[in-house]
This record gives structure tokens, C-alpha cells and sequence, in this order.
């Protein structure tokens, strides 16, 4: 592990309206699965080298949230969603970047602001290697799912010694038949089930924020009390 660099970053928050966040970075080079999954379960998220977490001075809405996966029920309507995919290819590898990712990304994200309001950005080549190939190591990985030929959902996860984390998936809103988004956590669930790995690390769950607050319907699950570091003790309830 090679700490490159650490710095706070103050802005408007990106999930409660009226509200101003404070977000802790660290810019790690080489950072080990073990080293990960420490930070993980304090609260950081990875997107590329940097890891980050909030650390708002008069707010603790953003939740750290794991699923337990040992005591995870699959109720008749989830497993229809699975057996609704069989006709999906998935592929499991490193991550890459194709013209297919860099258009279905685009085409989620334009989506997104038309339905939920997301602010768009451009996206290139450089900015989505930065973010989801960059710093994977031995633990990063994409699941690819493809109809036929064409790719219609990427998720990016690390698989860690105790649990997988989820760090970001999208998706072509043009098959909300196959509830992308609901099925993505189904496959990670099932994946830990066969490597015998104990969470899913869901990243924030804040309960007045939309986009966030659906990850409460995953039970059962933990979040993680305040904000642990590493010489402190680490608590989940």
C-alpha cells in the first residue's frame, strides 16, 4: 500500500437537498484485498485508486450498509426474476473498456437525468478508466450482462476476503423486463453463497434520499455506528 495522497473535500451534498457534506479521500496506490476490505468496513467506498467516505460535521444520514448473506431469503418474486434472465449471457472478468460500455454508460446516465433529475457529465475513455478499471488489482471485477450480442448491464464489484463490494452498476433502461438493477444484487448474492463469503457491501444507505433508500428492502442487513478508524473498534448493528 502506497498512500499518494489525503485531502477533505467540501461541497453541497450529493444526496440531501439543503445540505453540505465533507467527503475524506485517499488516494491509494496498490492497495492490498486485505487493506480494501479494511476500509471498506470503515465506511470508505473505491471507485479507481481513491477511496472516500463522508465525514459531515452535523450529519450522519449516510449509512454504511452490508447484507447478511448467510440469512438472505429468496422469496417466490425474486427467484422469478432469476429464472426471467436465463435467456442472459453473464460474464465475470477483469474490467475493461469497449465502445459497449462507454455507449450503454452514456445512455444510463442520459436516462437517469431525464427521470431523476441526475446531473449528466461526459464520460471518456480516461474518466471511466480512472473510476472502474484503475486500481482493481486482483480483487476488481465486471459482471457483463448480454442479450444475445448486445450488452445490457455492467456491474462493478471487488471481491474481498470477507464479502463482496458493490461499486457501481448500469444498465439499458430499454429492458426494465429483466429488473436489471434488482438482478445484479440477486448474482452477487449467489456469488458469495459459493465462495463462502459472509456480506454485500451495498455503500450508503440514506433514508430520505430516492436513489439510495431502496438498499433498507435487502434484509437482513447491518450499517455500520459511527465513524470507525484503524485504531478504533469497528461496530455494525
Amino acid at each position: 500500500m502506497n498512500l499518494l495522497k489525503e485531502f477533505l473535500h467540501h461541497d453541497t451534498c450529493s444526496y440531501l437537498d439543503s445540505h453540505n457534506q465533507t467527503l475524506h479521500y485517499k488516494v491509494i496506490d496498490n492497495c492490498s484485498k486485505e487493506c480494501n476490505h479494511s476500509l471498506i468496513e470503515m465506511g470508505y467506498r473505491r471507485f479507481g485508486k481513491m477511496y472516500f467516505r463522508p465525514i459531515c460535521g452535523d450529519c450522519d444520514e449516510c449509512k454504511s450498509i452490508k447484507i447478511d448473506v448467510k440469512n438472505f431469503q429468496w422469496s417466490k418474486s425474486k427467484r422469478r426474476i432469476l429464472r426471467r434472465a436465463e435467456d442472459l449471457k453473464i460474464i465475470i472478468q477483469q474490467p475493461t473498456i469497449t465502445k459497449q460500455h462507454l455507449e450503454l454508460f452514456k445512455k444510463y446516465h442520459l436516462f437517469k437525468k431525464e427521470k431523476n433529475g441526475w446531473e449528466y457529465h461526459e464520460t471518456n475513455v480516461q474518466s471511466y478508466f480512472n473510476s472502474f478499471v484503475d486500481g482493481a488489482y486482483d480483487y476488481g471485477y465486471e459482471i457483463l450482462y448480454f442479450k444475445e450480442e448486445q450488452l445490457i448491464g455492467v456491474d462493478l464489484i471487488d471481491i474481498l476476503p470477507n464479502g463482496i463490494s458493490s461499486i457501481y452498476f448500469y444498465y439499458d433502461p430499454e429492458f426494465s423486463w429483466y429488473n436489471l438493477g434488482k438482478l445484479s444484487l440477486y448474482y452477487q448474492i449467489i456469488m458469495a453463497k459459493e465462495r463462502g463469503l459472509e456480506w454485500i457491501y451495498l455503500g450508503y444507505y440514506v433514508k430520505d434520499c430516492p436513489s439510495l433508500a431502496y438498499k433498507a428492502d435487502y434484509k437482513p442487513f447491518l450499517t455500520l455506528q459511527g465513524r470507525p478508524n484503524k485504531f478504533s473498534e469497528v461496530h455494525w448493528k
